[in-house]
């Protein structure tokens, strides 16, 4: 790992938020949804399915040991306030359970491991944003410009679970150097990378396979 910028602030949870489902309708139709997310104060218990008192809507598409816990950057919700002119957005307002600050999505990396509070994370792959962030901005095509913008956050297994809370220092403790960024990746799954960058992408042994395995038939059909 390359090391710290004694400049630079310390890395810190900012916000925890937890959520439980909530029954919405959306362009006409019933949604029922967990994406909704309050800050509390802890301490909060991390398992190995997530965290205490947040509970998934849909377990088919969200949650799981690859999903356990999703983490947003502070600076990236601010580019999002001047982007939207949306001064209300604040911790969990893109339903993220850990607002975290001094940590941007371009110097994390999938494999990077975190110790923060009692526990230890590992980053397993991006948000890949679906009509439930739609309905909380209200706006169709938001999942699309969440993605283009490649500030997405990203996912974290348990690796250790442990008691968390707001205001808990977030350390690095590994770092695998042949990785990708979680931009990088995103740029990838986006169709930039050409079949090197779906190579390197799909071979990345941490990465969720919601994510590889994808990459993975993209390859293939890119070898023809």
């Amino acid at each position: 790992m390359p090391p710290a910028d004694p400049a630079a602030p310390s890395p810190r949870l900012l916000a925890l938020c937890v959520g439980a489902p909530r029954d919405v309708e959306w362009q006409g139709k019933p949604l029922r949804t967990s994406i909704f997310k309050s800050p509390v104060a802890g301490p909060v218990e991390a398992s190995r399915l997530g965290l205490s008192g947040d509970v998934q809507a849909d377990l088919s598409v969200h949650g799981g040991v690859d999903k356990a816990v999703y983490a947003y950057e502070a600076s990236n919700t601010a580019w999002w306030r001047e982007r939207l002119g949306r001064p209300d957005l604040g911790p969990g307002a893109f339903g993220e359970n850990f607002t975290l600050s001094g940590v941007p999505d371009d110097t994390v990396f999938i494999g990077d491991r975190f110790e923060i509070g009692g526990a230890c994370f590992e980053v397993s792959q991006p948000r890949q944003p679906c009509l439930k962030l739609a309905r909380l901005f209200e706006d169709a095509s938001f999942p699309k410009q969440f993605l283009a913008s490649l500030r997405v956050g990203y996912y974290l297994r348990v690796v250790s679970p442990g008691p968390v809370a707001a205001g808990d220092p977030v350390v690095r403790v590994a770092r695998d150097a042949r990785s990708l960024s979680i931009p990088e990746l995103v740029s990838i799954w986006l169709g930039r990378g050409g079949e090197a960058g779906l190579e390197r992408a799909a071979g990345l042994g941490a990465l969720a396979d919601a994510w590889r395995l994808p990459l993975r038939e993209r390859l293939e059909a890119a070898r023809g």
